[in-house]
């Protein structure tokens, strides 16, 4: 009795399974094979990307650059490569590779996709800084045309991502690459950082953290083979030649301001006063909100009222009322010092 039992369940379980594996549209083998050529079309995506990159960067790109830009080995790589010449998506010539037509049209629409996203976090988001790479790489192979060009429109159509890129336009027309790496200015030479690279991640992170941004003036100090000291706002920043070497600058003759002579709001002692002057370019999105919230824009008197005991944070008295403020946010916001409203 219990045989003819056991078949009726194996049958019921067996035709389970089969709806589990082949149910249409959400059965696990048609999800499966769905995440399988979206694996494989980002693949191609970000294989586009880099030539593009080496293209636009007039640098030879070659199975071996492919392979370490992908983490891929090189067998991989030499199959990508003969897939991407299957769509006419590349063109050889001889050991390195080439975009065709299509496939550098393919690639701009990718990086607009990425640069987009990108402009959108730094403007409409809290998001950090540093996790901006990392969800446009996301964004960037699931957004379609239409909605990019939506984006790009919510946002009066951006040339600049927040690191300094050129954003192509939708017809992929894209600027050429602007300044030098800043470890090839001069010595005693200016210059305006256009772009600071945001890959590798590491270093992308440390550059945040010295507050490095497009926008910023800086003065060449000395360069040496194990440093390069450089000012920027009036203070002195030491990186490596590998570090600096992921900022571009566009030199200029123009004189920076004296060492100090741009006082920031946690520069005061209690009881000093400070008129604003204005607010960092590093400060964007809603942390911008918040300070002129609050009543700091240009004008504003603002008195150093309480320290701490550790220092940080230090209460303000801005239009009448008492707030904290840590250094990380007044520091990012410029004053004169006076004690009057004439000043």
């Amino acid at each position: 009795m219990t045989e003819p039992i056991t078949a009726l369940l194996v049958s019921i379980l067996g035709v389970f399974a089969f709806w589990a594996l082949f149910r249409p549209v959400k059965g696990l083998f048609w999800r499966w094979q769905r995440a399988f050529r979206y694996t494989e079309r980002m693949l191609i995506e970000d294989a586009l990307k880099h030539l593009h990159d080496c293209e636009y960067n007039k640098l030879p790109c070659t199975l071996q650059s492919l392979g370490g830009a992908l983490s891929i080995s090189g067998d991989q790589a030499a199959r990508l490569a003969d897939h991407l010449q299957s769509l006419e998506l590349i063109q050889s010539g001889g050991k390195e590779l080439q975009l065709s037509e299509d496939g550098r049209s393919y690639a701009l629409r990718i990086i607009r996709v990425h640069r987009l996203w990108e402009r959108h976090l730094a403007d409409r988001t809290g998001i950090p800084e540093p996790e901006w790479h990392q969800s446009a790489e996301d964004q960037e192979h699931r957004l379609s045309i239409q909605e990019a060009d939506h984006l790009a429109s919510q946002m009066g159509y951006p040339r600049f991502d927040p690191h300094g890129d050129p954003i192509p336009t939708a017809s992929g027309e894209l600027p050429p690459l602007k300044g030098i790496p800043l470890n090839e200015l001069p010595e005693g030479a200016f210059g305006e950082i256009v772009h600071v690279e945001d890959e590798p991640a590491a270093v992308y992170a440390q550059l945040v953290a010295l507050g490095i941004y497009p926008g910023m003036r800086v003065q060449m100090l000395d360069v040496a083979p194990q440093r390069i000291s450089f000012a920027v706002e009036g203070e002195e920043i030491l990186l490596a030649p590998l570090f600096a070497a992921n900022i571009n600058v566009q030199p200029f003759s123009e004189m920076l301001p004296a060492p100090g002579a741009q006082a920031t709001l946690a520069q005061l002692r209690p009881g000093e006063i400070g008129r604003v002057t204005g607010i960092s370019k590093a400060c964007r999105a809603y942390q911008r909100r918040r300070l002129m919230d609050l009543g700091i824009i240009p004008g504003t008197m603002i008195t150093a009222e309480l320290r701490s005991a550790a220092g940080d944070p230090v209460a303000y008295r801005i239009r009448g009322a008492v707030i904290a403020l840590r250094k990380e946010q007044s520091s990012l916001v410029y004053i004169a010092r006076g004690n009057d409203e004439s000043h």
